[in-house]
């Protein structure tokens, strides 16, 4: 078997990388972040395998910017990332929590600072 190389892929393709809010930001509870269907359904007992939550996970909402570095280290130039939308409304609609926001502003800024897409 031939060794695979990101240049037999030709110039023009985009190498990027992806997460989850719910499997990587953990502290689901933190800085006003209201419970997501995912948080319900993972506290039922036997609905997960092994009862198993994401509730730590990699932490993502406090080492984004470490996280964010070794994306650039490792010279990947795009990263799609989803939304916790009940990090942004607690209550599932109207007031939007401002730390919130905030992260995934300052989130956006740190991509834009390494120049990740």
């Amino acid at each position: 078997m031939s060794q695979f190389s990101r240049l037999d892929l030709g110039d023009e393709f985009k190498w990027g990388v992806s997460t989850s809010a719910f499997q990587t930001e953990g502290t689901h509870n933190k800085d006003g972040k209201g419970p997501s269907i995912w948080d319900d359904f993972s506290k039922k007992k036997g609905a997960i395998k092994h009862n198993e939550h994401a509730r730590k996970a990699t932490k993502f909402l406090t080492n984004y910017q470490e996280d964010l570095d070794m994306v650039k280290w490792m010279e990947i130039e795009n990263f799609r990332f989803s939304i916790a939308w009940s990090r942004i409304f607690p209550e599932g609609i109207g007031k939007v929590n401002q730390k919130g926001v905030d992260f995934y502003n300052q989130l956006i800024d740190y991509c834009l600072l390494l120049g990740i897409k």
